[in-house]
């Protein structure tokens, strides 16, 4: 056996001994014992899935336990070389090469592909294989791209919850889909997990990662104009040079800012897009519905949503780009001189002061906006708020998670964030309500802070 099949089986009956303490807890544990007991068949394999093990027996058959509830217990009676059990399914490799997986269907993990491979790894929802010609190739959910393995040969390869990993003949590890940063250096060996993964150095350490640390709240150092906050873990930030940075995930390119000088930024959910000096807009990173696609033209503003874009035009039009399953490309005909980019909806704020929303509303409200006249907008959430000529502050959507009744007082800012608002009193103090989980409730004040305007920066 060689050092790494060593260090693999170690690492093996070590999670084999945690799954069994835990499968016993639920009382899942006699049929385990039974195997063994009746006659003279070995595990020499076992592999723990989300509440289910398998193990591979000396004579080549699989034996599965625990939950069953989408058959993935229920293992084919033929002969296989491994096992590896899934979120809700299971897949092993026959002694011929081929693939079979049973279990819950979820959107094709169950479905694989012809052929021989070498090695399988069943994920919560989609799965991976690698060819016997070192290929990888994976199938399942594809929502968050952990399916769309990269070209080149691999010497082995993990399935995750919304990721996969590889190891290269090189001995580097590579991360597709969500959570897809890797360490450096060589490794002999990776597993993928629900939040990062670990891997087996050639020193024989282990190093994992997870994806509580993207580096997106690490700014880096220097001197900006504007910032953009993104939706999922990654941020923009035009410097005082006109250049745009940006930090965090980067599994899409979202972080990858082109060259060139800026007027603003705006972070989206896994894309960004740029206003350059020139008045052209130019977006990166993910781009499965064409929200990175900008039309040509000179514009004024732009805001990265979800899967979506738009752009306010010099002559006062706004113009939207990308996913449209509930309008949220729709933007209303006529003049704005303002505009407020979010998940999946967007405002407007028109030269006469009345804001007009479009999107998804899901019975909520958040596109319903209220008369009257206004000076400023912002969404975020399923949220979003004016900001009166008076000064007060009036929001409107989701209110079930938190009250979304803004705090007495007059403002000259605000912006609308996923779960809480800010809003900048007109006497320099910052004041924020909304979800406390994190601390960006309490009603607490900072004075001195700055708070861009809405209407120049698009809120996320």
């Amino acid at each position: 056996m060689s050092f790494r099949s060593r260090e693999t089986a170690l690492a093996g009956l070590v999670l084999g001994a945690l799954a069994l303490l835990a499968l016993a807890a639920l009382g899942a544990i006699g049929d385990w014992q039974r195997v063994g007991a009746e006659d003279d068949r070995r595990a020499v394999a076992i592999s723990v899935g989300g509440a289910h093990a398998c193990a591979l027996l000396d004579s080549g058959e699989i034996v599965c336990w625990g939950k069953n509830d989408r058959g993935q217990t229920e293992a084919p009676s033929e002969r296989f070389s491994a096992v590896s059990a899934g979120g809700w399914h299971t897949c092993g490799l026959r002694e011929t090469g081929e693939i079979e997986c049973w279990g819950h269907f979820y959107d094709g993990a169950t479905l694989e592909p012809s052929g021989r491979f070498s090695a399988v790894s069943a994920g919560d929802r989609h799965s991976c294989g690698l060819r016997e010609t070192g290929e990888a190739e994976c199938w399942g959910a594809n929502d968050l791209c952990a399916t769309d393995a990269p070209a080149g040969r691999f010497s082995a390869v993990s399935a995750g919850d919304n990721h996969s990993c590889g190891v290269r003949e090189t001995g580097a590890i590579e991360c597709w889909g969500y959570e897809a940063d890797a360490p450096a250096g060589r490794f002999r060996a990776v597993s993928a997990g629900s939040s990062g993964g670990c891997g087996l150095r050639e020193t024989g350490t282990v190093e994992c990662w997870r994806d509580a640390y993207y580096g997106q709240t690490d700014a880096p150092a220097g001197r900006f104009s504007a910032v953009s906050a993104g939706w999922w873990r990654h941020s923009c930030g035009v410097r005082e040079a006109g250049t745009v940075e940006c930090w965090g995930a980067n599994y899409y390119g979202q972080t990858d800012a082109p060259s060139g000088r800026f007027g603003a930024v705006s972070a989206g959910r896994r894309h960004s897009c740029g206003l350059r000096e020139t008045g052209e807009i130019e977006c990166w990173g993910h781009n499965n519905s064409g929200q990175a696609d900008a039309p040509a033209g000179r514009f004024s503003a732009v805001g990265a949503g979800s899967q979506y874009s738009c752009g306010l035009r010099e002559t006062g039009e706004i113009e939207c780009w990308g996913h449209n399953n509930s309008g949220q490309a729709d933007a209303p005909a006529g003049r704005f001189s303002a505009i407020s980019v979010g998940d999946d909806h967007s405002c407007g704020l028109r030269g006469t002061g009345e804001v007009e929303c479009w999107g998804y509303d899901w019975g909520a409200g958040q596109t319903d906006a209220l008369a009257g006249r206004f000076s400023a907008v912002s969404v975020g959430g399923h949220r979003s708020c004016g900001l009166r000529e008076t000064g007060e502050i009036e929001c409107w959507g989701y209110s079930w998670t938190y009250p979304i009744g803004a705090p007495a007082g007059r403002f000259v800012a605000l912006s609308v964030g996923g779960l809480h608002i800010c809003g900048l009193h007109e006497t320099g103090e910052v004041e924020c309500w909304g979800y406390t989980f994190d601390g960006q409730d309490s009603r607490r004040r900072a004075r001195n802070a700055r708070l861009t305007p809405a209407m120049s920066t698009p809120a996320q």
